[in-house]
């Protein structure tokens, strides 16, 4: 009996419920504003996806359930297994490359005593930048006649190189080009995380007989862990949508050397005006997407716990 009062004594009656609304009312009203930006731009936006690509529609007519056609097609396509091995690819190429160089450079400019604003602002310009107005600076850097990149080989007597013309060069040509666009915001992230690393665990692993090394090992890293995994997270759902540097650049070429996931479902809904094919293709990224997240964030949780 004494168990059954202290649980009723414990249940909050109906006007304690109304009183708690309305005393977080504000807090509602900011949070309802996000939802429902999320509703429309988010949530509506991949459910329509999904209905469309078990559709054929021109968006002026009545649209046909067409069940799986639209999946058979595109699993057809000659395109579609190179779509798939780039995307994946760049992805791997990017996080070599995109993880690691913005968290070096984040621990140089937290290891600087003098201009750190000035080079904060050196490392941030890029994403300053239209990203299509990066994008058309570097199709000059490659270009293999006047380009600059060229230039620099033929400085060092180094033949110069076909960056964007050959099936070698076009895809890591990309990934250099993803890189330097979005280096600044990763290396800001990386750097207000280094700072609010206590400053006594550097000073205890220094007087350990710790090197720099050693400390980025011990130290930095195990203090940044969860800004990493949310990082890795956050860089591979990007990396895999990748489409702006191969529409500007190569146009999926050559050889199908460059064409990605989301540039061959560009091409299916605006170039072949088969939206349902370009549907079919962007909820098969999203259910791959949101596979890798859901077991990103149970490993994460295993981590913590």
């Amino acid at each position: 009996m004494t168990t059954m009062t202290v649980r009723g004594s414990r249940r909050r009656t109906p006007g304690a419920v109304r009183r708690g609304v309305r005393r977080n009312l504000t807090a509602y009203g900011f949070l309802s504003g996000a939802l429902i930006c999320f509703a429309f731009f988010s949530w509506y936006p991949m459910v329509r996806e999904f209905l469309l690509s078990f559709q054929k529609t021109n968006f002026v007519s009545s649209p046909e359930w067409v069940g799986l056609d639209n999946f058979r097609t595109v699993m057809e396509d000659s395109a579609f297994g190179p779509a798939w091995i780039n995307t994946a690819m760049f992805t791997l190429l990017a996080l070599i490359v995109g993880y690691a160089v913005p968290f070096v450079i984040a621990l140089v400019l937290n290891e600087l005593r003098h201009a750190k604003a000035y080079l904060r602002f050196v490392v941030y310009l890029p994403v300053m930048l239209p990203p299509a107005v990066a994008v058309l600076l570097f199709k000059w850097f490659y270009d293999p006649g006047p380009g600059l990149f060229n230039q620099i080989l033929d400085l060092v007597h180094l033949p110069g190189l076909s960056w964007l013309d050959s099936t070698d060069t076009a895809l890591i040509s990309l990934v250099i080009v993803s890189t330097w666009m979005n280096l600044g915001t990763g290396t800001l992230i990386y750097l207000a995380a280094l700072q609010s690393i206590p400053s006594d665990l550097y000073e205890a692993a220094e007087l350990d007989g710790a090197g720099l090394f050693r400390r980025v090992w011990h130290v930095t890293i195990p203090q940044t862990k969860l800004i990493l995994l949310v990082m890795l997270l956050l860089q591979i759902v990007a990396t895999m949508q990748v489409f702006i540097e191969p529409y500007l650049l190569t146009g999926g070429g050559p050889e199908n050397a460059t064409v990605t996931v989301a540039y061959l479902m560009y091409q299916y809904a605006f170039s072949f005006g088969n939206f349902g094919g370009g549907g079919a293709l962007g909820f098969m990224l999203m259910i791959v997407l949101m596979v890798f997240s859901a077991v990103y964030l149970r490993v994460s949780r295993d981590n913590q716990n």
